[in-house]
């Protein structure tokens, strides 16, 4: 056989064995609430091309073999064992097997091991929460789609109702519209279809009320069905507690929780850094913080824990909002009211105090600043750190490259090695931030580090509001990252 035809025949199994690997993947979401992901990247609802590539990439970030075909004899054996729900990384399992393969008489006695503390264990939860999205614009939209996408059997977050200012059969047309397709994150990959007769969408199997309110406290849910539901506010009307307070005279409420930095003593978390400071028992209302706090914050978690930070600036390169002019227009605060397609534009941004909110040890030390730019989605913060440990252009890339693999931040924390790589590479990374190794830099003293960190405002903001929602709601799966 010729080069070409082998290097043929090679892709063609890697594509036979992706196909049943998919196969396997949904069997285990499905039938047993088991999520496999690969470096953090979701499995579920992937064609071959693109678990093809995720493969590739691990190569690339592990630098070492990571084979299709491998994942799919570990799926299989996680497929056949009696295992709890859990988010399994089959690309962890994936790289322990390749080193330690000879140390086992089978694929299976290898899973046994691996995963032997959730092997016939009980569901670490076991709870259902009814969740309620209190407006339905770009995060409405994404937590819908996440929502439902990730629903599995039911269990878990179930997306219940969505609150909007009117509910009319126009309305209703249009918005299941705009979940449907989106310019930005494309076509929503499942059914979609409204049922006028009862004011619902009817996603993927599960029927969404949608209702019309002016004033939160004015719904009544459990006329609908919905009791002990989290309202997840996306429409940043309300940011204090007596306004996000009136979530909870609602009949059939229990907790609320803000896509926005709240204000007063509402509690602002960073998923992955500072969730364990809340008590989730005692506090009702909660807030996610802000996409740019999101990003920068795990980063300066591992700087700050690692070096220490003297002092610092942030300055956010951010993708513009609605909240700017299509067009030149009246706007009430500075600068932005110039056309957002066309300008460049220095706006503020409280992504400094925010991020002294996550990690105190911080607070008075940091600056940051704004600039709003012509792209539709994914942002780049820009961190110029003075540090108290000397240090290394390499010791901080690896760093950040452990940090994504191992610990508590791999769900936050991206690592990209592309010297190619450019804002649109990132739309649809779930991850809070991706570091770009490439571009990082180290001062000749060792005391300065200019770190960049990208990340889709959009969606890899939403994607940390789900885990918070998990979090609050208790109903988080075994992990094994």
């Amino acid at each position: 056989m010729n080069k070409f035809d082998a290097s043929l025949k090679s892709w063609i199994d890697n594509e036979k064995a992706t196909t049943e690997f998919i196969n396997v993947v949904s069997c285990l979401w499905f039938e047993k609430s088991i999520e496999l992901i690969l470096l953090r990247s979701v499995l579920v609802n992937r064609g071959t091309g693109k678990i093809l590539n995720k493969h590739i990439r691990a190569e690339t970030i592990l630098k070492k073999p990571v084979s299709v075909q491998d994942s799919l004899l570990i799926a299989r054996a996680i497929l056949e064992e009696d295992i709890a729900p859990a988010r399994i990384d089959i690309g962890r399992l994936n790289s322990e097997w390749t080193d330690e393969k000879e140390n086992y008489n089978s694929v299976r006695e290898f899973v046994l091991d691996k995963l032997k503390a959730f092997v016939k264990a009980p569901p670490r939860s076991t709870k259902t929460q009814d969740v309620v999205l209190y407006g339905f614009g770009r995060i409405g939209r994404l937590l819908a789609r996440e929502l439902i996408q990730y629903a599995g059997n039911g269990s878990h977050l179930r997306l219940r109702a969505i609150v909007t200012r009117s509910n009319s059969p126009e309305d209703i047309r249009k918005r299941i519209s705009l979940f449907r397709k989106d310019s930005v994150h494309g076509t929503f990959d499942g059914v979609a279809n409204e049922d006028i007769e009862n004011n619902a969408m009817i996603i993927n199997g599960h029927t969404v009320k949608m209702l019309a309110a002016n004033n939160p406290e004015d719904i009544d849910y459990e006329a609908e069905g919905i009791e002990d539901a989290m309202v997840i506010d996306n429409t940043g009307v309300f940011r204090d507690r007596e306004g996000l307070g009136r979530h909870l005279k609602a009949k059939g409420v229990s907790k609320v929780l803000l896509t926005a930095p709240g204000k007063g003593d509402i509690p602002n978390i960073v998923y992955g850094v500072n969730q364990g400071d809340v008590e989730v028992d005692s506090e009702k209302i909660f807030s996610a913080a802000s996409c740019t706090t999101n990003a920068i914050v795990p980063g300066l978690e591992i700087i700050e824990k690692n070096l220490g930070v003297v002092k610092g600036h942030i300055e956010t390169i951010h993708a513009y909002t609605n909240d700017q002019n299509l067009l030149d227009n009246y706007h009430k605060k500075s600068r932005r009211g110039r056309s957002a397609p066309l300008n460049m534009v220095i706006t503020e941004t409280g992504a400094g105090s925010a991020a002294a909110k996550a990690i105190p040890s911080l607070k008075g030390k940091l600056t940051s600043n704004a600039v709003r730019v012509p792209v539709p989605n994914v942002s780049l913060a820009l961190l110029t750190l003075e540090v108290k440990k000397k240090t290394t252009l390499e010791e901080v890339n690896k760093l950040f490259l452990d940090a994504s693999l191992k610990g508590t931040l791999i769900e936050q924390i991206r690592f990209s090695n592309s010297t190619e790589f450019v804002s649109s590479d990132g739309i649809g990374d779930s991850c809070a931030c991706i570091y770009d190794s490439p571009a990082t830099k180290v001062s000749e003293d060792g005391h300065t580090v200019i770190l960049y960190l990208w990340y889709d405002n959009e969606f890899g903001y939403t994607s940390q509001v789900i885990r918070l929602a998990r979090h609050i709601g208790k109903v988080k799966s075994y992990r094994y990252y």
